[in-house]
């Protein structure tokens, strides 16, 4: 998928959420000719509708607040530009490392476990990515370490099989941490590139499960010293202020390093990604939307924010 399909998608699946924000903020501007209190708290307010989140919007309110009154900006137009400054501002520490499949110069293999709650989308996510690394011609070892859902080996398979990566699985019920040692030590005996270990789901609210999410990490360790390099959470994009309380759990008990936003094509809340990257310090490192073998690529701020705005793809 070139970059321009990519953004005509991206921007398609935030359609919503720049309906719930862009769209009200022009209807709130276009009878203005001052943008007196009342107006700037109605913007206040479509922000936080948005799931823009308290910390971003403050930022942005103050900024507009600046602005009009060093410049005396009342116009649509800038207002949506000083959106988008700001989100960029905001965002300009997520943007995912490297070209897309290029991996920091670590030693090989380089292990990413994927964590996140039941229905975040983490099965395909790995099948997403697992496409991602073997396409810029990486060499990719998946663990099977979803022991508990019946058909979570079957899934990954399919996915694995479709994105040319090999699977390291053992039989439902079998220990995950278990799985993951497997998975890491075959990966060191055939020099894989890159290991991406799927995790079960399960509520972050729930302790023990948040405490079987630490041994797994710490069975990585065990057999690869400094490894799992990245936790990749994955958050489905639907769920919006509740991601936020989903990446503080699973950052205290796996050490998150970045997040993957899934399902944007479902919501009026893409907004939360603000509140995440402000809030929680937390970098995206892939956002995607659909069920396409595709549709998951590496995140970059000025991109997403454009789309988020529904601008066009070059600023002329």
């Amino acid at each position: 998928m070139g970059l321009g399909d990519f953004f005509s998608r991206l921007r398609e699946g935030l359609a919503r959420t720049n309906e719930s924000l862009v769209v009200r903020v022009q209807e709130i501007l276009a009878t203005r000719t001052t943008l007196d209190e009342a107006t700037v708290t109605r913007i206040e307010e479509t922000l936080l509708t948005a799931d823009v989140g308290v910390t971003t919007t403050a930022a942005i309110i103050d900024r507009l607040r600046r602005e009009v009154k060093e410049h005396g900006v009342v116009r649509p137009e800038d207002t949506v530009r000083l959106l988008r400054e700001e989100i960029e501002r905001v965002l300009s520490g997520s943007a995912s490392p490297g070209e897309p499949g290029i991996l920091p110069d670590q030693p090989r293999p380089y292990v990413i476990m994927v964590v996140g709650v039941n229905g975040a989308g983490k099965t395909t996510t790995v099948g997403k990515l697992a496409h991602v690394f073997h396409r810029s011609g990486l060499s990719v070892l998946v663990g099977a370490a979803d022991t508990f859902r019946a058909a979570a080996n079957e899934q990954l398979d399919v996915w694995a099989n479709r994105a040319g990566a090999d699977i390291i699985r053992q039989s439902s019920g079998a220990d995950p941490a278990s799985v993951v040692f497997d998975t890491v030590s075959a990966a060191a005996a055939r020099g894989t590139d890159v290991v991406l270990l799927d995790t079960a789901g399960r509520l972050h609210t729930k302790a023990h499960l948040m405490e079987e999410l630490r041994k797994i990490r710490r069975a990585a360790g065990k057999r690869l010293e400094g490894s799992p390099h990245e936790v990749l959470l994955v958050l489905d994009a639907t769920t919006g202020q509740n991601g936020l309380q989903q990446a503080m759990k699973f950052g205290e008990a796996a050490d998150v390093t970045g997040l993957v936003l899934t399902k944007l094509d479902g919501t009026a809340k893409g907004g939360v990604v603000l509140a995440i990257a402000a809030e929680r310090k937390l970098p995206v490192r892939f956002v995607g939307f659909g069920e396409g073998i595709d549709d998951l690529q590496p995140f970059e701020p000025h991109t997403f924010a454009r789309a988020l705005l529904g601008m066009p793809a070059e600023e002329h």
